[in-house]
């Protein structure tokens, strides 16, 4: 166990708020959190998953994915069980609600911070990815990595669902080079139905990352039948082209999962209708996910529309990037390329 961070005492006797995320959660002696895995122990909230690890792999940064940040280089990807959402088609249900799904049972082989840095440099990755699950909910031993991911030249990413509190956000941006945040729909009925949380904490961490430098792209899983109408396509478009209209937005194929099981594949008409109104609404960016080699996965100069990078799937067919900027017209390209 690891004392977790950001708790004061709450009003009634042995209870404590848990200022982690969005949720607030309000906690008895005993008790948890909704993400299962901050326990209150005699007064002090704890981290049950402090370097418990259940996956550690590999990945090329494209797979965040993050298409602006790096292109080509590979990232050391780390989870521990847990999430606080519960989303109906999480693909990840096995690691994320298995604390939910075994009687809060905790998984997960020890590392320290040294070691997943370690791992990072002997794979010859140039950044560490925060993965697999909602990343917040391990910050504790998620920040003590990006401490020294940071002292040693290795870049941070968070791969997230843009809950966690604003006293969070400012916490880590500092060390934070990348993260992608999804926006699931553009209602907080979707939100409230298939997740168990709300939307508008989510565009505000958007928004808030942003500002604080970190750079930033969207994902959107398009889910036939629950956010995949145009109107709400444009909602999400004008929202993120709003912040800025150079944050890269990736729009994803759903494929049946967890408790959703009903719903059919995303047609890929529905990604590039995606990706057609994304355009028109004055994004710069948007990238059609999950449909290797349908052609929406390459990066195109806004001001001349030269392709700049090839890309089918996760791999990097040709980069005619120079020093950030596009090879043909020299416009500059919003992104981390060194």
């Amino acid at each position: 166990m690891h004392e977790a961070l950001f708790y004061q005492q709450g009003e009634d006797e042995g209870q404590l708020i848990c200022n982690l995320c969005n949720h607030h959660c309000r906690i008895r002696e005993g008790g948890r959190g909704i993400c299962r895995v901050r326990e209150n122990r005699q007064g002090t909230l704890y981290s049950l998953v402090y370097g418990r690890l259940v996956a550690d792999h590999v990945d090329p940064v494209e797979k965040k994915p993050l298409f602006h940040f790096q292109p080509g280089s590979r990232s050391f990807s780390i989870s521990t069980v847990g999430c606080n959402f519960r989303c109906k088609h999480c693909q990840n249900a096995d690691i994320s609600q298995y604390p939910r799904q075994h009687e809060n049972g905790i998984a997960g082989a020890e590392w320290s911070p040294e070691e997943v840095v370690d791992g990072a440099r002997r794979h010859d990755c140039q950044s560490i990815s925060y993965t697999y699950v909602e990343p917040t909910i391990f910050y504790e031993f998620a920040y003590d990595c990006a401490v020294l991911a940071r002292e040693q030249g290795i870049k941070n990413i968070f791969v997230s669902n843009g809950y966690m509190s604003p006293e969070v956000t400012r916490h880590l941006a500092p060390l934070l080079d990348g993260i992608n945040i999804d926006i699931k729909a553009m209602s907080e009925e979707f939100y409230h139905e298939v997740c168990k949380a709300r939307l508008a904490p989510v565009l505000e961490n958007v928004r808030l990352f942003h500002e604080l430098g970190v750079w930033v792209e969207v994902t959107t899983l398009i889910i036939p039948g629950w956010n995949d109408s145009d109107e709400e396509l444009r909602q999400i478009a004008r929202f993120i082209r709003d912040v800025d209209p150079a944050i890269p937005w990736h729009v994803t194929a759903f494929y049946p999962s967890y408790k959703m099981m009903d719903r059919l594949p995303t047609p890929v008409r529905s990604l590039r209708r995606a990706r057609e109104i994304g355009l028109e609404e004055g994004m710069h960016f948007v990238y059609e996910g999950n449909v290797p080699g349908e052609g929406g996965e390459c990066t195109y100069c806004p001001a001349c529309g030269s392709e700049l990078i090839t890309r089918h799937g996760f791999q990097i067919r040709s980069n005619r990037l120079t020093d950030g900027k596009c090879g043909q017209c020299g416009a500059e390209i919003e992104g981390v390329w060194s």
